[in-house]
């Protein structure tokens, strides 16, 4: 079953067409990666789905409702987080008030100055530290920890809303192999443990082909393929467009 239904979305800036016609779908628990070149229209496509943009044509049904044209606090709420290329937290607060200020947010609370932010929410925001592997610094100011830490702490904070759809716009970029292969692990057990489903923008094509379910790839604002690992890797225009080629070790890079 969709969860998530994008049909015919276009959208210009002035005479170019950053995402022209697009269609797809993402179905439950899916693990679903869209790359392309610089400038193919992926963070306008995230940006369409998460309510910062409107679309000039087309539509985006979550859930069989459509969301396109709703503010982006609306579709928050109705069970879409995201996360940001670069992660940015408060970083004067500790892990675990980053945390506990999603989740006032989303159970649309307010406090008083006698009684603090950091006293709401403490052991569920613990909770969600501990499923990212950061409740050890749940203590610690935010600007101390590395930028590593830092993406799992903005995960933590994406989970407060409790979502069934988790947008990711590039969530390894900045980190080491290692750190990136470690998150995206992280995620999908994370994906598998709640239920949810994910969309990622990926440029580190090891993590791509690796950890993803499916593949779609655009270019020119277009959808110019769609499939599993190994069909991805073999499609002409896919690696004409986009993806180079190293046949001593069968690795593929990109091109942009």
């Amino acid at each position: 079953m969709s969860t998530l239904t994008v049909h015919s979305l276009s959208k210009s800036f002035g005479a170019v067409r950053a995402v022209d016609d697009l269609s797809f779908s993402l179905a439950e628990g899916e693990f679903l990666a869209l790359i392309g070149p610089n400038g193919a229209g992926k963070s306008t496509c995230f940006n369409i789905i998460n309510g910062q943009l409107t679309p000039d044509d087309g539509e985006v049904r979550f859930g069989g409702n459509i969301i396109s044209r709703l503010p982006p606090r609306d579709i928050c709420r109705r069970g879409i987080a995201r996360t940001f290329q670069i992660a940015a937290t408060f970083g004067s607060m500790t892990v675990a008030e980053n945390v506990q200020m999603a989740l006032i947010a989303h159970a649309r609370q307010t406090y008083r100055f006698w009684h603090p932010a950091a006293s709401y929410h403490r052991a569920l925001a613990l909770d969600l530290l501990r499923q990212v592997g950061m409740e050890a610094a749940a203590d610690r100011p935010c600007r101390e920890l590395a930028y590593g830490d830092v993406k799992r702490v903005e995960l933590a904070i994406a989970l407060a809303s409790d979502p069934k759809l988790l947008l990711m716009d590039e969530p390894t970029a900045g980190m080491a192999p290692r750190e990136r292969n470690e998150l995206i692990t992280l995620v999908k057990a994370l994906v598998v443990e709640r239920g949810i489903c994910v969309l990622f923008t990926e440029h580190s094509m090891d993590v791509v082909f690796t950890f993803a379910d499916r593949i779609i790839v655009m270019a020119r604002g277009r959808l110019i393929a769609d499939g599993d690992a190994n069909s991805i890797r073999s499609n002409a225009l896919v690696r004409q467009v986009y993806l180079g080629t190293r046949a001593a070790t069968g690795r593929m890079e990109p091109i942009a």
